[in-house]
């Protein structure tokens, strides 16, 4: 897996590894998509109605990395109505006052991903970890206390309804949109049935249906410039097999204004930064240098990468302070933003990296 962030080729090499990182590009989003994490929701003890089976309070879910706490309440809401409460007891309880917490205590908010929410706890249980100068052992699944009682609104900035999740959504979209372009024309230039559609389709689950309209919005996965012409953007070219119609160089994700990213630290804020796909000298702007640029007591600067960190993430990892997590997957450090953005961004167009302590 350390090799999946290199999509540079030098000329010459041929429409064979054009339609090669074509189907990279594709399995990478893909993958980004169909991706899963485990979740136990138990109901608070002390919250539960009268006369309910305490036996079956607890309900495990596979949810999608890419989907919402608020698009999964229909589904608590049945399991919990139809096997634990008590039809009288529950009669008044009401959904809106419903909220999350981790067993830690920490508040889950609703306008996060799933997959975000569960990649902060691991990297936040990485640093209980190294405190207790044990190793991280992330137990699976995520293990959520469901509250039915006095949600702190003033933290949770929004209410658990699926339309003012997309809401959020749509304004993460947005912001995403002007950070790639320095305007929103390409969101606010879809029409309102794409714009619904780009929702639902996370509703339903669609990888089909959301890359349809979210192709109009991201950058396409082009090659970086070539190593021996640095800064030289003539060299982008986009596979073919992505959009028989072919599209402008100015679409491809090395040469978007910045790329939309999050740094996310354990218990803490997010940092977010401007991030320009290429350096002054017109090299790809890699994951390490811009680690080691915003947080260089973590990932101090190095002139070189090891040969090792090509073969085995994980060998490259190990002698670090601190790993950085895109989509529950360790990221190789020469992996380049700008691929990244393009192909493990979050379904709102933001790449989500968060950053874990290594035990030694």
């Amino acid at each position: 897996m350390a090799g999946y962030a290199t999509t540079r080729h030098h000329p010459g090499q041929g429409a064979t590894k054009d339609r090669i990182t074509d189907y990279h590009t594709t399995l990478f989003r893909r993958l980004t998509w169909e991706g899963t994490v485990p979740l136990e929701i138990r109901v608070d003890t002390k919250e539960l109605p009268a006369n309910s089976n305490r036996g079956l309070e607890c309900y495990y879910v596979q949810a999608p990395r890419v989907s919402y706490l608020p698009l999964l309440m229909p589904e608590i809401r049945r399991y919990l109505m139809d096997v634990v409460f008590d039809e009288t007891a529950a009669a008044n309880l009401k959904e809106e006052d419903w909220w999350f917490e981790t067993e830690e205590g920490t508040l889950l908010k609703w306008h996060w991903a799933i997959g975000l929410i569960y990649d902060n706890h691991t990297i936040s249980a990485s640093v209980r970890a190294a405190a207790s100068h044990r190793p991280s052992s992330q137990s699976l699944p995520l293990r959520m206390i469901l509250h039915l009682v006095s949600p702190p609104t003033e933290k949770l900035m929004l209410a658990p309804s699926p339309e003012a999740c997309k809401q959020a959504y749509m304004g993460q979209l947005k912001e995403a949109d002007f950070i790639r372009w320095g305007n929103t024309k390409r969101i606010t230039g879809l029409r309102k049935a794409e714009q619904d559609g780009i929702w639902e389709s996370i509703k339903e689950h669609n990888f089909d249906e959301y890359w349809r309209i979210a192709s109009k919005v991201t950058p396409a996965a082009t090659l970086a410039p070539s190593l021996g012409s640095p800064g030289n953007t003539s060299m982008h070219v986009r596979p073919p097999s992505i959009d028989a119609g072919g599209v402008p160089e100015r679409d491809g994700a090395y040469t978007v204004r910045c790329v939309p990213v999050r740094i996310y630290l354990p218990d803490g804020p997010f940092i977010q930064e401007l991030v320009p796909p290429l350096l002054d000298d017109g090299t790809p702007h890699t994951l390490y240098h811009f680690l080691s640029t915003h947080l260089p007591l973590l990932f101090p600067p190095r002139s070189t990468l090891p040969v090792t960190s090509r073969v085995s993430p994980a060998t490259q990892t190990n002698t670090e302070l601190a790993y950085a997590l895109v989509q529950g997957i360790i990221s190789p450090p020469e992996a380049e933003m700008a691929w990244l953005g393009a192909c493990l961004a979050g379904a709102d167009g933001w790449l989500n990296v968060c950053i874990g302590v290594n035990w030694s």
